[in-house]
């Protein structure tokens, strides 16, 4: 029987969707260009936004705009390492973040576990061997790896798109990286077999209790991750109107089933394709249609029990590599036979992952939900809890030492997405500046996206002079005016560096909160969140 959808489910749905719409904003707008013509009776800047008079006009013409009449700016530019302000708006007032906040977590857990982290899946044979015969279990220990393989490139480097396949329910162009993801699965069946087990005569056991899934934590991470916890389902139009689309999906893993009715109509007709799910999750039904001569659309379906699909997969990648294993491949993951620990057990298989860096490029490059989840989770794991709120202190004493006034940033989460997040411009030009006086500042500024390069910055500004000249990390957070019939824009945010030349890399933040479109219009959105790119890269330009 399929789950019923709950109203404030779909009203979480919808702010997702608006949250995804704004993060592709920043890299679908147009950049800078020629100053904006003036507004019709501008609405004056907000009593104590400092000294406007010094900001470049174009941006001063941005904050008049009658869409943010009874909106709240904040702005703060200042030189390397915060040595001189250039600019400030409100610096020290709190603001609704959005997606910049992952700028905290994320550099607690570099630091923390370190650039060259690498996180070892390892494989444990618990029983007695005989020959080639195992007579007990094979157990898969979970370390928290965000990609297990699935998004590693030959070169040894995570591969990403500008818009993450995480992202495909709630905005289209949504696209798939071409590698594997079942492909760290695979090299731990392989090395089974090397070690010169070719059967199993008992289980394999997903060992996930590094630490417990905090529902808090939304999405919410798990132990063991494949494929970003999701079926990818891609619906590519049939050869004429009335034909049935054709459908691809991945990662194959029983008992998942994906069935499709979607029809092909013709160009220029709504493509509009539904995914239902029942049975826990496993059996998939696409429906609708797509139109003719359009791009192959993707959307995704989660995977409800990580652990029990990776003990099923690693089975069934076990099969393709030569071991037998007399357990049935499908069925519920048996936690009850883990040992107490492993010492004394002999490893027969173990994954190694890119360095940590690799995943921190992912997670702020694409604006990876999950991944900044997971960092809380981490940091709680090397103090030896398994509990993921416990992660929040050792942030908090990694924010005092990097000389960040923790008192004015506050987070329940690590994407920047629940309600009770908030952080001031001070603080995030602090968390910015901390990276300028470190070794790694390069390769975290360099894992930020890059205007009109890569990331969710990649299709902004790309013919202006600021393109390639800042790297930030954007924001967002909307929701549904249902009284006035538009949207509530409750933040637009955007922060980073701005390369001045000369080796110079200003730390900035812009943020506008409490804007509104219009009309419900995702086009005013746009608009506003273009504004903050615009913003961004006249800070650049400006002398």
């Amino acid at each position: 029987m399929e789950d019923p959808i709950r109203f404030a489910a779909l009203r979480r749905r919808v702010a997702a969707a608006c949250a995804a719409l704004l993060l592709v904003a920043l890299a679908s707008g147009t950049g800078a260009r020629a100053a904006p013509s003036p507004s019709p009776s501008p609405s004056p800047l907000p009593s104590g936004a400092g000294d406007p008079g010094r900001l470049d006009p174009r941006i001063t013409e941005i904050m008049r705009k009658p869409e943010y009449r009874n909106a709240q700016w904040g702005l703060l530019q200042t030189e390397p390492a915060g040595k001189r302000v250039v600019h400030a708006q409100f610096p020290g007032q709190f603001f609704i973040p959005g997606s910049t906040a992952k700028l905290f977590p994320i550099s607690g857990t570099w630091q923390t576990l370190g650039a060259d982290h690498r996180f070892v899946t390892p494989v444990y044979a618990v029983g007695k061997r005989a020959g080639a015969t195992l007579t007990g279990d094979l157990d898969l220990v979970a370390q928290g790896d965000l990609t297990l393989g699935g998004r590693t490139r030959p070169d040894g480097t995570v591969a990403y798109t500008d818009l993450d396949h995480t992202y495909a329910n709630d905005f289209p162009g949504a696209t798939l990286t071409p590698e594997n993801p079942l492909a760290g699965i695979d090299r731990l069946a392989r090395q089974v077999r090397d070690s010169g087990i070719t059967r199993v005569d008992g289980d394999v056991i997903v060992d996930n209790r590094l630490f417990a899934p905090d529902p808090v934590l939304d999405p919410t991470p798990t132990p063991l991750i494949i494929n970003d916890n999701l079926i990818d389902l891609l619906t590519t139009p049939g050869d004429r109107p009335g034909a049935n689309a054709r459908l691809d999906w991945r990662p194959k893993v029983a008992p998942y089933e994906v069935t499709s009715t979607v029809k092909t109509v013709a160009a220029g007709k709504p493509t509009n394709i539904t995914v239902t799910a029942t049975d826990r999750g496993t059996r998939i039904r696409l429906s609708g249609t797509i139109a003719a001569g359009t791009e192959p659309l993707l959307r995704t379906s989660p995977i409800t029990d990580p652990a029990a699909f990776g003990r099923t997969a690693l089975i069934e990648a076990l099969a393709r590599a030569g071991v037998e294993v007399t357990a049935a491949a499908t069925g519920p993951n048996t936690v009850a036979r883990l040992p107490r620990d492993y010492d004394g057990r002999p490893r027969v298989a173990a994954y190694t992952s890119p360095p940590y860096d690799q995943y921190a490029k992912l997670i702020l490059k694409v604006s990876h939900n999950l991944g900044a989840n997971l960092s809380i989770c981490l940091m709680a794991v090397t103090t030896g809890s398994h509990q993921c709120a416990d992660g929040f202190p050792v942030l908090a004493g990694f924010l005092d030492r990097a000389g960040v006034d923790r008192k004015q940033v506050e987070l329940m989460d690590g994407r920047g997405g629940n309600p009770a997040d908030r952080a001031t411009p001070r603080a995030t030009v602090q968390m910015l500046a901390y990276w300028q006086r470190t070794p790694d500042a390069r390769r975290f500024r360099e894992a930020l996206p890059i205007l009109g390069v890569d990331g969710l910055l990649a299709e902004n500004c790309r013919s202006c002079p600021a393109r390639g000249k800042v790297f930030a990390k954007s924001g967002a957070a909307v929701g549904v005016d249902s009284l006035n019939d538009r949207l509530a824009v409750g933040a637009i945010t955007i922060a980073g560096y701005l390369d001045k030349g000369g080796g110079r890399f200003d730390t900035f933040y812009a943020g506008v909160n409490g804007a509104s479109t219009p009309t419900a219009d995702p086009a005013g959105v746009l608009a506003i969140a273009n504004d903050l790119a615009l913003i961004a890269a006249y800070l650049q330009e400006s002398p």
